[in-house]
């Protein structure tokens, strides 16, 4: 008898234990089962785009996905497409542009998730006291400081120039780091710049950096920026943990809306400092790929000629997930 009851006990114990290790290896109550690969590494560059990620990270949101994601952080969106495209990261976060210009130059590339889309007054074109610019239609013939050629800084700036009639053709494109562009405009090295925030705010303060035009205004008015990738390959063979990604950025987004959540991530990830972070504009936080809005990007780099075909963005979006 007492062997009898020592065993049933051995059954049940082993049950439970067996029960433990499958829910210790299930990736969340909506991933649908164990995902491929539950630790994963995202490339990234410091930015105000990445605040959904970060509320992420710290949220535990990707944690209840069964996910440990590890940030790999970069100097530009192209460092950061770049190591996702040489294998070193999982995913990236950079601009859409990057993504469809790395598309046409014949990387595989697919579209994961959305992070932003720029806001009213979150990316303008300014200038300073001194400068010669003054309206829109000073800035042809100026030296114009971007990002780097055919980044969204470079599309957008050249967008809103066409939108009011003003030539771009003898324009001294100044690529260089954002953080810098403040510095160049008060020391006259450059005759406008081209701001996304916190850089913008930045440069008002110490620059007196004033707006000539939002970049983001006619026909790149809610444009979208930022997004996540990665490559055709990876999201083959990683379906259901690219799934519990897409969960706990739609869940992270939805948290946003309310900034005190997300602000001081930024103070802390991004290294703003805090009067800045309370004044700046944020730019509107997505998670849902919509093909139709997406395709506004590669249409407006074939109308300036960036790209000489068109590219189709549903045939980069994978599928999206939803949550309830």
């Amino acid at each position: 008898m007492l062997k009898r009851a020592s065993t049933r006990r051995f059954a049940v114990l082993a049950l439970v234990l067996a029960l433990v290790s499958a829910c210790s290896q299930r990736g969340g109550s909506g991933s649908g089962g164990t995902v491929e690969k539950p630790a994963i590494r995202v490339a990234i560059f410091s930015a105000v785009d990445l605040a959904t990620f970060w509320l992420a990270q710290e949220g535990g949101y990707f944690k209840a996905e069964g996910l440990d994601v590890q940030a790999d952080t970069g100097a530009s969106g192209q460092e950061a497409l770049t190591r996702m495209t040489n294998g070193q990261d999982d995913l990236a976060l950079s601009t859409y542009t990057l993504f469809f210009l790395a598309k046409n130059n014949g990387t595989d590339v697919k579209l994961i998730a959305d992070a932003t889309s720029a806001s009213p007054r979150s990316n303008e074109l300014v200038t300073v006291p001194n400068s010669p610019v003054k309206t829109v239609g000073d800035l042809n013939g100026k030296r114009i400081a971007i990002s780097s050629k055919n980044a969204a800084s470079d599309v957008l700036t050249r967008s809103v120039m066409r939108d009011h009639g003003v030539g771009f053709d003898k324009v001294q494109w100044v690529p260089m780091p954002l953080p810098d562009m403040g510095t160049a405009l008060a020391q006259g090295r450059v005759d406008a710049a081209y701001q996304p925030e916190p850089f913008l705010t930045q440069s008002a303060k110490v620059a007196g950096a004033f707006p000539v035009i939002d970049a983001a205004s006619g026909s790149t008015q809610a444009f979208p920026l930022t997004g996540f990738g990665a490559t055709a390959k990876w999201v083959e063979a990683h379906p259901k943990t690219m799934l519990a990604f897409q969960r706990a950025m739609l869940n992270a987004t939805r948290a946003s809306v309310d900034r005190a959540r997300i602000e001081p991530l930024v103070v802390r990830n991004a290294k703003v400092d805090q009067d800045i972070a309370s004044l700046m504009v944020m730019p509107a936080f997505g998670s849902t790929l919509d093909a139709r809005r997406i395709q506004r990007v590669p249409d407006l780099l074939q109308q300036l000629g960036v790209v000489q075909t068109k590219l189709d963005a549903s045939s980069m979006i994978t599928p999206q997930a939803s949550t309830g």
